[in-house]
């Protein structure tokens, strides 16, 4: 097995990993995930009939809030000064996809911010569809949340 040094680890425990030497930099991190929903659920959403209200504004802004937060949420991350997110959204039949893309110009990448992002929007549009999704057992056998992942991150000269 490969000797690997962890760079958040010391004597003490963890550590933030200092980035203050590194310079500036414009930085971009693109970020996808996947919920699939019953048919009708999706029907719901796209018809604005969902009960708790419009399902695709609220997972927009809780992904917002979301990448706003990341440093709060993952121990380690650093705080970052955002520039800009866009959310959006691909409607299908049987799934909804969420796409996060997240700008800053900083020391360091924003790759978590932007998964982040994604999971929380996801989350989001599960707790306002359980009621819908749910079957008779309480339980969820058709939804799942899928395929998050980090699609592109950037260093912009």
């Amino acid at each position: 097995m490969e000797n690997r040094k962890f760079t958040h680890l010391s004597q003490e425990g963890v550590q933030m990993v200092e980035v203050g030497e590194k310079p500036l930099v414009k930085r971009t991190a693109l970020a996808s995930g996947k919920i699939k929903l019953e048919p009708i659920t999706i029907e719901l959403i796209v018809n604005e009939e969902i009960k708790k209200g419009n399902v695709l504004t609220t997972a927009q802004i809780a992904a917002i809030q979301a990448v706003k937060s990341t440093h709060h949420l993952i121990p380690l991350c650093h705080p970052l000064s955002i520039t800009g997110i866009n959310v959006e959204f691909d409607v299908q039949k049987e799934h909804i996809t969420v796409e996060v893309e997240v700008r800053t110009t900083g020391q360091t990448g924003v790759e978590m911010e932007a998964i982040t992002g994604v999971s929380v929007a996801l989350l989001t549009i599960w707790d306002m569809v359980k009621s819908v999704e749910k079957d008779e057992d309480g339980q969820y056998p058709h939804t799942q949340i899928t395929d998050i992942k980090v699609l592109r991150k950037e260093k912009l000269a």
